[in-house]
């Protein structure tokens, strides 16, 4: 038996090329920059999680947007009916759409004509050449008003404006190695590393930065056409809603100091006919005052004294250097065409980005050290070639990383870990399938082709499950949990490189070169679970009795005490502050619940100088969380100054509740997934008896979070599917070896059949389970906070999959064969009297 000569070739380019992709990750900058620039210089992206920085969701507000439209579309529609001489009796905006009532009826089928002149054709999507507004007539009433695809090619357009304001923006002031893209139809991603402080970042993000000149009332009285404004001390102005001239004349903005108070002030300059227009107005109302006012809020209102004809101003206020030079950002940059909401942001300080690295690596080191350790006690000297193929894994896994330029999370190292977990599977399989063969008397050459064929459908069956659970985590996750999906994804994909194919064409050599006739694969420790004969089913009843009043207690906590939900599903607030010291939770609980922000918790985390704030999701929309971010920041430096906020997430009640579906749908879609999957590779028995065992486990799960507390988050979302996963691989090993058996054994009883394959498959189950908790333990132990809800029931819902694939799918599948048996042999026992004739089956009288 010989290997093709390309074959090792290629695969050892593979494996030089994946080392040489890899290696510049673990390169530090200054030996990585003396490197051949021919050589690999890309390192995989580090989230925000990792190194520290700002995460944001702005929503364009479309309410907002279809205002400001309206308001524009009120002063065109008077104007093309004065042009053409319509005389309306009145023109005003209504709720969402623009009501003309005309003088004389007969004009209006004019009136119409000229109004549907206003609208413009949609350009873009599939509503590609329809108008943007909808123009109707009753009598002497016309109304105008977008029409639904008009209102969402606003939309489209107004996010695509404020992605080029918001880039611009953030190089006004410096940001390096912004990401900044669109999600979804109305929403715009924006992450800043290293940017530290979120309210600076929310007032450069978040304010349309719209600004306008306009007179005040001469009355001082509000009134038709003027409205009440104020500025930042709470003085109200009557502004008049015209607008004498709008910002977008601006051609530059500079932040400077007054001579006499040295306070930063903003000096503006127009263009050439905004200069000419400013002169203009300046000169006709020398002695009356004017406001300049930004995003609806006065930010001065001086009295003109003599007419401007530089074609430039200031800006005074209460500014500080920060919000000068923010304001003069925007301003240069211009307005952005709608108001954005900040719907969520997270914020991770660059220290505790440090220390979930050195947690993800050390936890992840310690979980292969462990499984490499358990993996060569089990098959001795084999176990190296096993361990430099799982060596080979994690190497390639972070090549592909690299390549597919994917952002590595603290969710997704954990990801990695899993990987070489369940990368060791398919080695397993192998070995075992290799020992079997052995033990049937098979030579060295016969062993390894035969293990590996009948062990391929297995590790296809069992990742394919795995991979379902990664794609419907991909599709409903976000952020972090992203990375984890794509991380085990690729990981399970190389295994069948590194555990399959690497792995055979070595062992292949090594037998051909040592010239081995027998192929023994001995474990360092005796120990053999073969040759057992334990009757399993006996338990059945037992076994299905514990599971189900363990699920129904799981189902009771569920309800009462409930779930600990994060602020990922729950929506409000959740700080992580540092203190020099060992923290005074009292001293902080009494200080934070005089904000009056509702419901406030601590908690203690990591050491004594840790502690967790959560508040309450608030009235009021995110606006209101905005301001109560800013409140808890404050009383935090007034309690304790010397304290840091090390991370913030802030989730507004939208974003909640679309998490909280997303993870519910997931779920769900994840177990029919498997259902199918299992329905087609195997028959409806074994897919009903997987999804009744998962659904158990799932229950089990549950009640794991609602009696240990542990919050349960989007990284909890993502520790059930890939439970759910890994529970259907676990069942899929037991049932092929079942339906192998049955094509073998036609006349055994089914429950011999069940007994026997559990038996064959025992040793796998207990080595894969034991190295995927080994790889996941000391991620459980020191992964920090942030993977605890994943790493810790992982390592619970992994003891739970390994016995419920034994006492629960199996007996499951016992009843569901011998109902299907029976009804078989009842429906053949009814056909075969139905075709016998009546005389035959009458009794013969016996010849005398």
């Amino acid at each position: 038996m010989r290997t093709s000569r390309w074959l090792v070739v290629t695969y050892t380019v593979i494996i030089l090329l994946g080392l040489l992709i890899a290696l510049p990750n673990v390169l530090p900058q200054s030996v990585l920059q003396r490197v051949p620039a021919w050589l690999p210089h890309e390192q995989v992206s580090l989230g925000l999680d990792l190194r520290g920085g700002s995460h944001l969701v702005l929503e364009v507000d479309e309410a907002d947007l279809t205002k400001e439209r309206l308001q524009s579309l009120l002063q065109d529609a008077r104007r093309v009916l004065r042009e053409k001489g319509i005389q309306p009796k009145a023109v005003v905006r209504s709720q969402n759409q623009i009501v003309v009532t005309l003088a004389d009826a007969a004009q209006s089928d004019a009136a119409v004509t000229e109004l549907k002149t206003l609208a413009n054709p949609i350009s873009t999507g599939l509503s590609a050449g329809q108008s943007d507004l909808a123009v109707t007539a009753n009598g002497a009433t016309i109304t105008v008003g977008f029409s639904p695809a008009g209102i969402s090619a606003n939309v489209d357009n107004a996010v695509q404006q404020s992605l080029e304001v918001i880039r611009q923006r953030v190089d006004q002031v410096g940001v390096s190695e912004p990401t900044i893209q669109r999600i979804g139809a109305n929403r715009v991603l924006v992450q800043l590393p290293g940017a530290q402080d979120p309210s600076r970042l929310r007032e450069l993000l978040g304010s349309t930065a719209k600004m306008s000149f306009h007179m005040l009332s001469p009355n001082n009285a509000p009134g038709p056409g003027v409205t009440m404004l104020k500025d930042d001390e709470g003085r109200s102005y009557p502004v008049l809603d015209r607008v004498e001239i709008s910002g977008d004349r601006l051609s530059d903005a500079r932040v400077s100091f007054d001579s006499n108070t040295h306070e930063p002030i903003v000096s503006f300059r127009f263009d050439s006919a905004g200069a000419s227009r400013f002169a203009e107005i300046t000169r006709q109302n020398v002695g009356n005052p004017f406001a300049i006012v930004l995003d609806d809020k006065v930010l001065s209102a001086p009295v003109i004294r003599e007419p401007i004809t530089g074609g430039s101003g200031q800006i005074s206020g209460s500014f500080s250097a920060d919000s000068a030079t923010t304001l003069a950002a925007m301003l240069r940059a211009g307005a952005l065409p709608a108001k954005l909401t900040v719907i969520e942001e997270r914020t991770v300080g660059a220290d505790l980005g440090a220390d979930a690295i050195k947690m993800g690596i050390y936890s992840g080191i310690v979980g292969f050290v462990l499984v490499a350790a358990f993996i060569f006690v089990l098959y001795g000297t084999w176990g190296f070639l096993a361990n430099i193929a799982l060596l080979i894994h994690t190497i390639l896994t972070f090549s592909a990383l690299t390549l597919v330029g994917a952002t590595l999370t603290l969710p997704g190292i954990a990801g990695v870990v899993l990987g070489i977990g369940l990368a060791v599977d398919a080695n397993v399989l192998i070995n075992e399938r290799i020992r079997e063969e052995t033990r049937k008397g098979r030579s060295a050459f016969a062993a390894i082709d035969t293990g590996f064929r009948r062990a391929y459908s297995t590790i296809i069956d069992g990742n394919m499950t795995a991979l379902i659970a990664a794609a419907i985590l991909f599709f409903f996750g976000s952020g972090p949990v992203r990375g984890f999906a794509v991380t085990m994804a690729l990981g399970l994909i190389i295994s069948m490189f590194t555990s399959v194919a690497f792995v055979r064409v070595a062992m292949i050599e090594i037998t051909r070169r040592s010239k081995l006739k027998v192929l023994n694969i001995r474990p360092l420790i005796p120990f053999s679970p073969y040759d057992k004969h334990i009757q399993f089913m006996k338990a059945r009843f037992f076994g299905i009795a514990v599971s189900a009043l363990l699920s129904i207690a799981s189902v009771v906590l569920f309800i009462h005490p409930g779930l600990n939900y994060g602020v990922d599903f729950r929506g409000g607030i959740q700080m992580a502050v540092r203190t020099t010291g060992p923290a005074d939770l009292g001293t902080f609980r009494e200080g934070l619940n005089t904000l009056g922000l509702g419901e406030i918790s601590l908690q203690s985390f990591g050491d004594k100088n840790s502690i967790l704030v959560r508040a309450q999701r608030q009235e009021g929309g995110e606006e209101a969380q905005t301001a109560a971010v800013t409140k808890l920041k404050a009383e935090v430096a007034k309690i304790d100054p010397t304290a840091t906020i090390e991370g913030t997430d802030v989730i507004g009640p939208k974003v909640s509740g679309e998490l909280a579906w997303a993870g519910i749908l997931s779920v769900v879609i994840a177990s029919f997934a498997m259902l199918i999957y299992i329905w087609v590779r195997f028959e409806w028995p074994f897919a009903v008896g997987a999804i009744v065992t998962l659904v158990l486990d799932v229950t089990k799960a549950i009640g794991f979070f609602a009696i240990t507390g542990l919050d349960f988050n989007l990284t909890a979302i993502a520790a059930i599917l890939t439970l759910v996963g890994y529970s259907v691989n676990d069942k899929v090993v037991v049932y092929d070896r079942m339906r192998e058996n049955m094509r073998l054994y036609k006349s055994m009883p089914l429950r011999e059949i069940i007994d026997k394959s559990i038996n064959e498959t025992l040793a796998r189950s207990l080595y894969t389970n034991a190295t995927a908790f080994l790889a996941l333990v000391p991620m459980a132990i020191w992964g920090g906070s942030a993977v605890s809800s994943f790493a810790i029931p992982m390592v619970f819902g992994i003891l739970v999959a390994g016995a419920s694939s034994i006492f629960i799918a199996a007996p499951i599948l016992l009843f569901l064969g011998d109902w299907r048996r029976r009804h078989a042999k009842a429906a053949a026992t009814d056909t075969a009297v139905e075709i016998i004739p009546p005389e035959q089956g009458r009794p013969r009288k016996s010849a005398s």
